[in-house]
């Protein structure tokens, strides 16, 4: 069920939108296509700030090699450690890869000298279930133990991702909760794909249009994810409506079904007035404070999803990645007073 009534987008973001075409609905062979595109240019990215790059592959739990990407501020002190930003970056958990959205933690290599790692992990609808999260937990895991050789101080890696890399992210922490994994100083959750359900209002207020990201998009790449999961059939290759609540799906893949909020390291939540996760996401920061836990949550007026990821000189572009540097940097002076 829609609604016609939404929040209004922010007068500069509407300008700039409007010039940005939209895709009207998600299917395979639009899906193919997307990922035709050309890779993020990172070289662009690193030619005016002084980092190496390199990359080094890790093996998942079922062996297939897994590509991180090492991005080390060139000026770094070789007699102190780093924090490091862990990146998981977006698309839906259907496309995009490591180098996707790269410029916001790159900004963070620049501000604080942090080491930022970002990985490829593996995409629906050809891997489904909880493998996503799984290789992203593996690139945390390799982290930790190579911390000493990335220059990096493991008590200070904070996991960060956007859209479909802040539900990953969370679903990292919640692993790295249960499973007594590596220690993780703060998530970042940026827009974060947390709720496989797709039932709130905000994910009925952007439905029926095209848009950057709609409850229809939204449902095709759950669909595709979750496979025979859902106990409803899984994905059909059309994201054909249908009930997606099925209790079989784990809270790694969907952290809005994990039960227990509680030992999670702290939280940055932001998201936009007016976008399907709006809902989902304000919800997660709420269960964070009611189990005892601390989240920082934005709700930028007139946001749409990814605004700031797609137009990061906007005026509200600039507040919203300003408040999340600043936030990064107290959570770095808290962790340093320890």
């Amino acid at each position: 069920m829609t609604t016609s009534a939404r929040p209004d987008l922010d007068p500069e973001l509407r300008a700039l939108l409007a010039d940005m075409p939209l895709i009207p609905h998600l299917t395979p062979e639009v899906l193919a296509q997307l990922r035709q595109f050309p890779a993020t240019p990172v070289d662009s990215l690193l030619a005016h700030r002084q980092a190496g790059h390199r990359t080094v592959t890790v093996p998942t739990e079922d062996g297939t090699p897994l590509p991180l990407s090492v991005f080390t501020p060139a000026n770094a002190d070789p007699t102190t450690t780093s924090p490091c930003v862990y990146w998981m970056h977006g698309g839906g958990m259907i496309m995009g890869d490591r180098f996707s959205q790269i410029d916001i933690p790159l900004e963070w290599l620049d501000e604080f000298g942090a080491v930022v790692v970002s990985v490829d992990y593996r995409l629906a609808p050809e891997f489904t279930g909880t493998t996503p999260v799984e290789d992203c937990y593996q690139g945390l895991l390799w982290i930790a133990e190579h911390a000493e050789d990335l220059g990096i101080d493991p008590g200070r890696i904070i996991v960060a991702g956007a859209s479909a890399g802040g539900g990953l992210a969370a679903g990292v922490a919640l692993l790295a909760r249960d499973l007594g994994g590596p220690a993780i100083a703060g998530q970042i959750l940026i827009c974060p794909m947390l709720d496989h359900r797709n039932t709130s209002v905000s994910s009925r207020q952007y439905a029926g249009g095209p848009g950057v990201w709609t409850r229809e998009m939204n449902e095709f790449a759950w669909r595709a994810l979750l496979g025979g999961l859902d106990g409803h059939g899984g994905f059909d290759g059309h994201g054909a409506p249908g009930d997606l609540s099925g209790a079989d799906v784990p809270p790694y893949a969907s952290p809005a079904r994990a039960d227990d909020l509680s030992g999670l390291p702290t939280a940055y939540i932001d998201t936009g007035s007016a976008e399907v996760f709006r809902d989902e996401d304000t919800d997660y920061a709420t269960r964070i404070w009611a189990a005892g836990g601390q989240a920082e949550l934005h709700v930028w007026a007139g946001g749409f999803h990814g605004f700031d990821a797609l137009f990061p000189q906007a005026p509200l572009s600039v507040t919203a990645r300003r408040t999340r540097t600043d936030w990064f940097a107290r959570t770095l002076r808290r962790e340093r007073s320890v």
